[in-house]
């Protein structure tokens, strides 16, 4: 380990549905390296008649088959130090249920109660909250008032039962409207930031703009912290994906370049506008030309008329160098089974998180094969 590196977080965020990816992309709980991160956080549980629940199935421990859940969990038994924690929302969740939850203090007790319950039954070390996102005067206040309630009970039953307090982490994107209430709430602020560009716009702008453009990761990190978000519970968003395109034209392909929609699909995420690092690796040693920006400092790969905005160890590094130099929290990871997690690819496991980690954690460095891959890459003819 480095000496005299301070304690910052590594939070990972791991998908139940990765199981379902076929042949090399699928991934299981096993998969995880228990000393990568500092923090796992399951995505997604879910909510029934205002209460925690499973999502899938294969969640819970079932006539003695051990759940997702439960495999999760044991990592704690190779490393103790690992905090893991229970998301519910995201984007496919919608909002009408956290809605509905958060719109009296009943519909509020009785979810924070079932959750209580859900959490300790199951081990798990805290709740994440991904409202994606709250809308209006009415559901701004809901949800702040969701958040005390959280903590207030979290921290009542710590001391009633004598145990350690449930963490709470609420999931928040780059916009300030509800700060004043979340901020002295949470345990962990984890900024969406990467979710800024994403590929809702015609053209294209790149893999998490952070330095130049005004709707950016740095804008919005510096709008929470201006309006008094203590500066270590900001947790700065990063990805272990791309976002792809379609271009209009494949004479056209630089920033802001008119394109025709997302994306095709990868082999394994299977999504429009979408790829794995993973996958895009695998794309830079099969052709696909890399090109550095250095505005932006970040990379993008075309390959015929597709463009894919991504991150790699550079822009990483770059990103990291930023979070340390203004002493936030730390970094979240959206998601731990979109790196290449085999290796397979660069020639070592987690070689995007692994940076991560020997940047904030001071875990000791460990060469991979994406430099060679690059120079190799630079050189193609896309």
């Amino acid at each position: 380990m480095k000496e005299n590196v301070p304690k910052k977080r590594l939070v990972c965020y791991y998908t139940n549905w990765s199981q379902y990816r076929p042949k090399e992309g699928k991934y299981v709980p096993e998969d995880i390296d228990p000393f990568l991160c500092t923090h796992i956080i399951f995505s997604f549980g879910w909510m029934k008649a205002n209460k925690l629940t499973s999502f899938d199935s294969t969640d819970e421990t079932l006539n003695n088959k051990k759940g997702n859940y439960e495999r999760v969990v044991e990592l704690k038994k190779k490393n103790p130090n690992l905090k893991i924690l229970l998301a519910v929302g995201g984007w496919s969740f919608g909002t009408e249920r956290f809605r509905t939850m958060a719109s009296t203090r009943y519909n509020r007790q009785v979810f924070i109660f079932s959750a209580l319950d859900y959490l300790r039954q199951r081990n798990f070390d805290g709740l994440d909250i991904d409202w994606e996102f709250p809308k209006g005067s009415d559901d701004k206040k809901n949800f702040v008032d969701l958040l005390k309630e959280l903590r207030i009970a979290f921290e009542s039953e710590a001391i009633e039962k004598s145990l350690p307090r449930l963490l709470l982490s609420v999931a928040v994107s780059a916009g300030v409207e509800t700060i004043k209430g979340v901020t002295l709430i949470s345990s962990i602020l984890c900024l969406m930031i990467f979710m800024v560009n994403g590929n809702r716009k015609p053209d294209i702008m790149l893999h998490y703009m952070h330095y130049q453009r005004k709707l950016n990761g740095e804008y919005g990190v510096k709008m929470w912290e201006k309006l008094g978000a203590p500066k270590d519970k900001l947790i700065v968003g990063l990805a272990t994906y791309g976002r792809s395109f379609t271009l209009s034209s494949t004479g056209n392909n630089g920033f802001n370049a008119p394109t025709s929609g997302g994306g095709k699909a990868g082999e394994y995420t299977r999504e429009s506008g979408f790829l794995a690092f993973y996958e895009i690796c695998e794309m830079l040693k099969n052709g696909a030309k890399y090109i550095w920006d250095d505005e932006q400092k970040v990379p993008y790969a075309i390959q015929g008329d597709q463009w894919i905005g991504f991150d790699d160890e550079r822009s990483i590094r770059e990103k990291l160098g930023w979070i340390i130099d203004n002493s936030y929290g730390g970094a979240m990871v959206w998601t731990v089974d979109m790196d290449d997690f085999k290796g397979s690819c660069a020639g070592k496991k987690y070689p995007l998180i692994g940076i991560m980690a020997e940047e904030l954690l001071g875990r000791p460095k460990e060469k991979s094969k994406l430099d060679s891959i690059i120079q190799k890459a630079m050189m193609a003819d896309p």
